[in-house]
């Protein structure tokens, strides 16, 4: 289980990293198919405080997942990257949204390191819970629904547009 704040990565292909309760929290796999390596942070807020806990935070939790799966020996351009949640869950929030500023900075911290999304279900306003294995499989169920798979990416497939994105 990851956990708000928490991170993990594992290099057993049978391992499977779970974030259970993404709302406006999103959730941000790594993943080298190819090594059978993957990690799974649990972003709670944008930016990091002046004190207290940083993996919470975009900013900071994924560069350490970053350093966390390349140190179990994950190859920079072999990862795949999938995101899942930054919902808005309650009514009658402004419009920008803690869920909306938890993907547009996790998105920031992913380009600073150079890192390509491969896949994602961000937005709308339903929770989802996501899994992650290390041999490549990431797949999420929203609130009330089925089980969807955002990774692998097939030939066909493209990035998922956010859940109730507006053009």
């Amino acid at each position: 289980m990851v956990r708000i704040g928490e991170l993990h990565a594992s290099a057993n292909v049978g391992d499977v990293l779970v974030a259970l309760g993404l709302g406006s929290c999103v959730g941000v796999a790594l993943v080298d198919r190819a090594r059978g390596i993957a990690g799974l942070a649990h972003v709670m807020l944008p930016g990091s405080p002046k004190s207290g806990p940083q993996l919470r935070c975009a900013d900071a939790a994924v560069p350490a997942l970053l350093e966390r799966v390349l140190a179990l020996g994950a190859r920079r351009s072999a990862l795949e990257v999938a995101l899942v949640g930054g919902a808005q869950m309650f009514a009658g929030q402004d419009k920008v949204t803690i869920g909306a500023r938890n993907g547009a900075a996790t998105r920031a911290a992913l380009d600073a390191a150079r890192l390509r999304i491969h896949a994602e279900a961000i937005g709308g306003g339903k929770g989802r819970t996501m899994r992650v294995t290390a041999g490549g499989d990431v797949e999420y169920r929203e609130a009330g629904g089925t089980l969807e798979r955002l990774l692998p990416v097939t030939a066909t497939a493209a990035v998922r547009q956010p859940v109730g994105a507006v053009a």
